[in-house]
């Protein structure tokens, strides 16, 4: 499983050859204006929630590439509206693809379109292929409920939110890590705006500290696990 960081809490998720963009905001991001958005074909489009810095780029590659939209049953019948193609899930659900699965799982946090349209309930993501699985927990505070993560899957890692503000911060993101029992945290949604801006090192010593890891990846890299 190859996991690429296209900025804010935009990732690529590649499992045997098919590809997997999360939450796209890349146009609108000016700390991603180097990467090409026209060069992603995903085959899904995974959304945690509507806000604009998670949904602005979903009908330019929804369109480009004839990705299936994988959201909340609001979320997916709003692009439907537009033509798109999509799949509703609602917290609990899972479905099964022919390399991998999605569960989605809850979040707690708002959600909204730009247009103030309800987007529905915001959630996270389970994603499990025969040989690794990954949990990315969308925008959310730190909740008791990620204690559920760990009896859907054993994960190689984790992608959690730790700029605060808007989210937990990084030093929830360590107790999240507990609760879904995976020590190794990819961060997100951190450093886009002035109010989410962190000390990388210091919370990188943070997680060290805890004898836990935390990756900020630069945004255009990968890591494989």
């Amino acid at each position: 499983m190859k996991i690429t960081f296209y900025g804010h809490s935009t990732f690529g998720i590649e499992i045997s050859g098919k590809l997997i963009i999360i939450d796209p905001f890349i146009s609108g991001n000016p700390l991603a204006s180097h990467i090409d958005i026209n060069a992603l074909q995903p085959d899904y489009i995974l959304i945690s929630h509507a806000h604009q810095d998670h949904v602005l780029d979903v009908e330019w590659l929804a369109k480009q590439s004839d990705a299936l939209i994988i959201s909340n049953f609001e979320i997916v019948s709003h692009y439907e509206s537009k033509g798109f193609k999509g799949m509703s899930l609602n917290h609990g659900g899972t479905v099964g693809f022919d390399r991998f699965s999605v569960k989605y799982v809850k979040a707690v946090h708002s959600s909204s379109f730009a247009d103030g349209t309800y987007g529905g309930e915001p959630g996270g993501f389970v994603i499990s292929s025969k040989e690794k699985s990954l949990y990315y927990a969308g925008d959310t505070a730190l909740t008791y409920d990620m204690k559920l993560i760990p009896l859907y899957a054993a994960l190689d890692a984790v992608i959690l939110p730790v700029g605060d503000t808007f989210t937990m911060g990084y030093e929830d993101a360590a107790m999240a890590s507990d609760f879904v029992e995976c020590p190794k945290v990819i961060g997100c949604h951190f450093n886009t705006f002035p109010p989410i801006q962190i000390d990388a090192e210091i919370a990188k010593d943070y997680f060290s500290a805890l004898n836990k890891e935390l990756v900020l990846l630069e945004i255009g890299t990968s890591l494989e696990i």
